[in-house]
């Protein structure tokens, strides 16, 4: 097993896609010969040809357009957008097309690609360069939702994406990107999209996080256990289609449940998520559902960005409250 970052695992995955389909197309901004603006696409020039690995204008809505045209006629694209926060500049494209086609021609046509999308705080950038506004894409029928949160996950759920029949968006957590590195298997373990990872066993409460915040949640919850509580992590790994077997279950075990995510508080991932919770699991609650999340505000820049993001401490001290209620 070689031991890698999630962006060196970023790299694999698509690096084993084109060796294994020579349908795979790769296209974006600098992907090719800069290897992309993370490297995440560093080498695949060398090794596949400017024919498969496409270096496009500065033009998102070009880019998805392009990759819409390709995915109907039976090719794979993979496009990246630079960051999350330019893809407003395919909005339509993702939205109208990407997102309908199936729909739109009653099953006849299918739209197999995925949007690579580095998202998130905690790396210093400038305005569109941080937010999490995975709301959007996982409020948008006819997408799927994909959030990888360690190298051994990423690897499996991109493969898994580029072989889906439909479309995927895969947000990358920038933060994680060369966090830490994990012993990645020579063969990818089947990951199916769709399905949550329960990473952490407990009976006392369950904390639910996607992306970097997993092992902000990991971290709280061995906090906790210092303090005799035991905490169960889920990590969702998709947020559309969501699991929500593996959440309930989970929640019926413990009776207590706090979401953990970035993105900003209202309207997002986490009311959804205490939605489902009090539909499906309401008469096992012993306290309300928590959320622990960023504020109803743009990512603010260097000085207070980590005090935007939800921290070991923010997530542990609103598990200690659910608790003691």
């Amino acid at each position: 097993m070689a031991e890698l970052t999630m962006i060196q695992a970023v790299n694999l995955a698509m690096r084993e896609a084109l060796a294994e389909d020579d349908a795979v197309i790769l296209l974006g901004q600098d992907v090719g010969v800069d290897g992309g603006i993370f490297r995440a696409t560093q080498g695949l020039i060398e090794d596949f040809g400017a024919a498969r690995v496409l270096d496009t204008p500065l033009a998102e809505a070009g880019i998805i357009g392009m990759a819409v045209g390709m995915a109907l006629n039976g090719m794979k694209p993979v496009a990246e957008m630079q960051f999350s926060g330019f893809s407003y500049q395919a909005f339509h494209q993702i939205e109208n097309h990407v997102a309908r086609f199936r729909w739109r021609t009653n099953g006849r046509f299918s739209v197999p690609m995925v949007i690579r999308m580095p998202y998130g705080a905690g790396v210093r950038a400038l305005e569109h360069h941080s937010e999490s506004r995975e709301a959007y894409w996982a409020h948008t029928p006819g997408l799927k939702l994909v959030i990888p949160s360690g190298p051994i996950k990423a690897r499996a759920l991109l493969a898994a994406a580029i072989r889906d029949p439909d479309p995927v968006i895969f947000y990358e957590p920038k933060a994680l990107y060369r966090a830490f590195k994990e012993n990645v298997p020579d063969v990818a373990e089947p990951i199916e999209i769709g399905k949550a990872d329960v990473v952490r066993v407990g009976k006392d409460l369950t904390l639910i996080a996607y992306g970097a915040m997993v092992p902000r949640a990991v971290d709280a919850a061995t906090k906790l256990a210092g303090d005799g509580i035991e905490a169960e992590v889920i990590d969702l790994m998709t947020i559309s289609p969501l699991d929500e077997e593996t959440i309930i279950q989970s929640v019926k075990k413990t009776g207590r449940a706090v979401v953990v995510h970035e993105a900003s508080r209202s309207f997002g991932v986490g009311a959804e998520l205490c939605a489902r919770i009090n539909d499906k699991a309401f008469f096992h609650l012993e306290a309300p559902v928590k959320r622990v999340t960023g504020y109803d505000i743009h990512p603010p820049f260097f000085a207070r960005e980590q005090h935007y993001l939800p921290s070991v401490l923010r997530i542990y001290d609103e598990a200690r409250e659910t608790l003691t209620i």
